[in-house]
C-alpha cells in the first residue's frame, strides 16, 4: 500500500515540474502571443483555384546597397528660430514699418508707438534718479562730519542704508524701461536730458523673415500684444509623415532628398507615437536652403535614401507588398498554395520595394491577385 501511494505522489510531482517549466518558458519568451503564428501562415490553394484567382507570381530578387523611400512633408519653421514680437507696453501703434516676407536684421526698426504708460514709466525712473542722486550727495556729506568726529558711526550705517535702497530702486525702474522696449541708449539720453517722450521705437530681436503682421497702424494695444512674427529660416525643417509599416528602415537613412527644390538634408528626428487616424509616425529632417528658399507651410514630397544594415536584403515587384494589422506582408508560392511571410519595408518606389525577412533567393511572390490571398489571410486570424 506504500509503495502504491509513493508511486502515484512521484507522478504527481513530474507532472507539475513538467507545468512549471513550460509557463517559465513562456514567461521568458520574448515573442507576442500572436506573433506566434506569424512566422509561417499557410494558405492552401490548389493550382486550379490559383488560376481561377488570376495570380500572378515573380521571383525575388537578393538586393544589395542603397534604397529609397518616398513620403510627404510640410515645411516648419524650428521653433528656436521663432519670434513673435510684442508691444512691450499699451498704446498707439502709429507706424508698422516692414511687411510679409521682408527680410530684417538685428537691431532695425519694426514699429513705433504712442504710449502714456511710458511717460508715467519714464517720470517714475527720473523720480528715482533724483532720489538715488540725492541719497549719494547726503552719504557724501555724512561720511565727511564721521571723519572730523562730528556725528556718530551708527547715522552713516542708516545713511549707507538709505543710499542701498535708492540705487536699488533707481535699478528697477531702469529695468522696467528695458521690458518697455527702451534701448540703453535711450535711457542714457533720458538720464542726461530728462526730457519724457511717449514714442517708443519696437525693433528686431533677431535677423530674419517677417512671416506674418499681427497688428495695423492706428490700432490701440495692450502690452504684450503681437506686433509682427520673425523667423530665421535657415536651417528649416520638414515635417515627415512616414507609414507605419516603413517606420523600422528610418534608422538606416543616409540622407533625406527634396527633388523640386534640389536639396539634400539628414533626418534629426524620429516620433515615438503613431497618428491615430493615418497609421503614419512623425519624423523630422533638416535643411539649409541657402538661396533655394523653402517657405514655411509649403507641401514637398521627399525621398529617403535607406543604406544597407548587413542584413540579408531582397527587391520585389512593389505590388507584392500588402499592408495587414500595420505590418507588411508577402505571399511566397510553394506545393500547398503560399506562405505569408511577414517582412520589413527596407524602401520603396513606384515599381520596387526592398525588404528584409525570411526569404530566400529563388522564390517567387504572388504580384497579382493579391484580393483572395489577403482574404484568407484575415480569414486565417479569425480562427
Amino acid at each position: 500500500m506504500y509503495n502504491f501511494v509513493e508511486f502515484f505522489i512521484n507522478i504527481a510531482c513530474c507532472f507539475l515540474l513538467l507545468f512549471m517549466s513550460s509557463v517559465c518558458s513562456l514567461a521568458q519568451s520574448p515573442i507576442h502571443p500572436k506573433s506566434l503564428s506569424y512566422p509561417e501562415i499557410i494558405v492552401r490553394l490548389s493550382d486550379d483555384q490559383v488560376r481561377a484567382a488570376g495570380i500572378e507570381t515573380e521571383p525575388i530578387e537578393p538586393e544589395t546597397g542603397i534604397g529609397e523611400i518616398v513620403v510627404p512633408g510640410v515645411v516648419t519653421v524650428p521653433p528656436q528660430q521663432l519670434r513673435i514680437v510684442a508691444a512691450p507696453a499699451a498704446g498707439l501703434v502709429e507706424t508698422l514699418l516692414v511687411s510679409p516676407d521682408e527680410l530684417i536684421k538685428e537691431g532695425d526698426p519694426i514699429a513705433t508707438l504712442k504710449s502714456p504708460d511710458l511717460v508715467e514709466q519714464e517720470r517714475a525712473f527720473l523720480h528715482a534718479l533724483s532720489e538715488s542722486n540725492l541719497a549719494s550727495e547726503k552719504l557724501r556729506r555724512d561720511e565727511q562730519l564721521f571723519k572730523e568726529h562730528i556725528i556718530a558711526e551708527r547715522r552713516v550705517i542708516v545713511t549707507r542704508a538709505e543710499t542701498s535702497q535708492a540705487l536699488s530702486a533707481l535699478d528697477e525702474r531702469s529695468q522696467i524701461l528695458t521690458l518697455s522696449g527702451m534701448s540703453e541708449q535711450d535711457i542714457t539720453k533720458l538720464k542726461n536730458e530728462k526730457r519724457l517722450s511717449s514714442f517708443l521705437t519696437v525693433r528686431s530681436p533677431i535677423d530674419g523673415t517677417i512671416l506674418q503682421r499681427h497688428g495695423t497702424t492706428g490700432e490701440r494695444v495692450q502690452a504684450s500684444a503681437p506686433l509682427v512674427t520673425i523667423a530665421r529660416l535657415d536651417p528649416i525643417w520638414v515635417d515627415l509623415q512616414v507609414p507605419l509599416s516603413k517606420v523600422g528602415a528610418l534608422e538606416h537613412v543616409d540622407k533625406v532628398h527634396l527633388a523640386a527644390s534640389r536639396l539634400d538634408g539628414r533626418l534629426i528626428r524620429i516620433g515615438r507615437t503613431v497618428d491615430a487616424e493615418t497609421q503614419s509616425v512623425a519624423a523630422v529632417a533638416e535643411f539649409h536652403p541657402g538661396k533655394n528658399l523653402l517657405r514655411p507651410g509649403q507641401a514637398v514630397q521627399a525621398k529617403l535614401y535607406v543604406v544597407n544594415n548587413g542584413q540579408e536584403q531582397w527587391r520585389v515587384h512593389a505590388d507584392a507588398v500588402v499592408s495587414h494589422q500595420n505590418r507588411s506582408w508577402v505571399f511566397v508560392r510553394i506545393k500547398e498554395g503560399f506562405r505569408a511571410t511577414p517582412v520589413t519595408m527596407v524602401s520603396e518606389t513606384p515599381y520596387f520595394a526592398s525588404l528584409q525577412g525570411k526569404l530566400t533567393a529563388g522564390e517567387r511572390v504572388a504580384t497579382r491577385g493579391l484580393l483572395t490571398l489577403l482574404a484568407e489571410l484575415a480569414e486565417f486570424e479569425r480562427q
